[in-house]
């Protein structure tokens, strides 16, 4: 009986062995699995931002649309200009740390087709202003006609307008650094060395926002040296 009974106890024992090396081999084995359990890197590229090539940069360019419609449309005829829009996306600029590429060679047609290009009305209001981008600044971002302007409506998306920049009703002054305090302030991550406010004259004309090629907001002296160096700029109204 005694001999059973330590027989009996020393196969509880060992099953009970066996089992924790199972438990344990078992975790190991899944910690060293790839992405088990881990953390993407902070500021990592969303997987649905198609990555250019060719350049260093992009510029996000938006224009208010009041400054060019009073120069250009003061009737109001354009689609830009009869809606009382206020900023609107002028282009996405690929961009090198000194200077910038310009109309470059692609296999990609020079047209872009209305049925692509009307996706995109919503933020830069005019086929022909589309078309324009497309040749003079999309053929340089290595990218597709599509994958470009998805890329432009991204960045666009991930801009927070403050505010001050939201009403067309009427005109005022507004100080530049006060606008840059405005984006820096509703877009975290953000510094004044990440944008320029321009200027013709005394109107504003743009403000341009500088991304890396996966979208994150980042400095660029050289875009920043072109700003507007009044200390106050004046927002007509939409006419």
């Amino acid at each position: 009986m005694l001999l059973a009974s330590l027989i009996s106890a020393s196969k509880r024992l060992l099953s009970a062995f066996l089992a924790l090396l199972a438990i344990t081999g078992c975790s190991d084995e899944g910690d060293e699995k790839p992405g088990f359990g881990t953390v993407a890197p902070a500021g990592a590229a969303s997987a649905s931002v198609p990555i250019g090539k060719g350049f260093d940069f992009y510029v996000l360019s938006l224009s208010w649309s009041p400054t060019w419609c009073r120069a250009n449309d003061p009737k109001g005829r354009s689609e830009q200009c009869e809606r009382g829009r206020g900023l609107i996306v002028h282009g996405l600029w690929p961009q090198n740390e000194h200077g910038y590429p310009q109309f470059c060679p692609t296999r990609q047609s020079d047209r872009v087709p209305e049925s692509l290009g009307r996706q995109y009305l919503d933020i830069v209001p005019s086929m022909g202003l589309i078309g324009h981008q497309w040749r003079k600044h999309g053929t340089c971002s290595g990218l597709t006609q599509s994958d470009y302007f998805a890329v432009t409506r991204a960045a666009r998306e991930r801009l927070a307008l403050p505010a001050e920049l939201a009403s067309t009703g009427e005109s005022r002054d507004l100080s530049v650094a006060s606008i840059e305090t405005a984006f820096a302030a509703k877009n975290p991550g953000m510094t004044k060395e990440m944008i320029a406010v321009t200027c013709e004259g005394r109107l504003i004309e743009e403000i341009r926002i500088c991304f890396d090629k996966e979208l994150r907001f980042r400095a660029c002296p050289e875009i920043d040296r072109r700003a507007c160096r009044r200390d106050a700029v004046l927002l007509p109204a939409a006419p």
